[in-house]
């Protein structure tokens, strides 16, 4: 993608069975409020719609939240989906309930961030304006 004009473009988005959405909302407001664009897909998506919805809007990011336990499983989905289509460049950053024995092993797979239970919404968008179309220098 490189570096686009334009605010930023971030997809929040619910993947898997987990059906509390209040978290995902409330960071979907926060980036809205900093002037970022962004899209909710809503409950229950799929990796592949997740992804899908991500390259049609031309999105920066993908934020996930992820609450059910299947973080493991739907971020690799998500990562290798976007490898696969050829859309790398989409930075993921995700939160909910994530063990913190899980998350370097998920950002070994390549997710960039991880925000548990009392990251404030300030920090993550200030990480999302610092690192997205700025990846090396985060």
């Amino acid at each position: 993608m490189g570096v686009a004009a334009g605010p930023i473009r971030v997809v929040v988005a619910k993947p898997g069975l987990d059906g509390h959405d209040r978290g995902a909302k409330v960071i979907a407001r926060a980036l809205r409020d900093a002037g970022m664009e962004v899209i909710y897909t809503g409950l229950h998506q799929t990796p592949e719609q997740v992804v899908d919805t991500a390259i049609q809007e031309d999105a920066d990011a993908i934020g996930l939240s992820i609450l059910s336990g299947a973080h493991n499983t739907l971020f690799a989905a998500v990562i290798d989906l976007l490898k696969e289509r050829d859309a790398a460049d989409i930075l993921v950053f995700g939160g909910g309930i994530i063990p913190e024995a899980d998350i370097a092993p998920l950002k070994e797979k390549g997710v960039a961030a991880i925000f548990t239970p009392g990251a404030t919404t300030a920090s993550i968008v200030d990480w999302v304006r610092a690192t997205v179309r700025h990846p090396a220098e985060a």
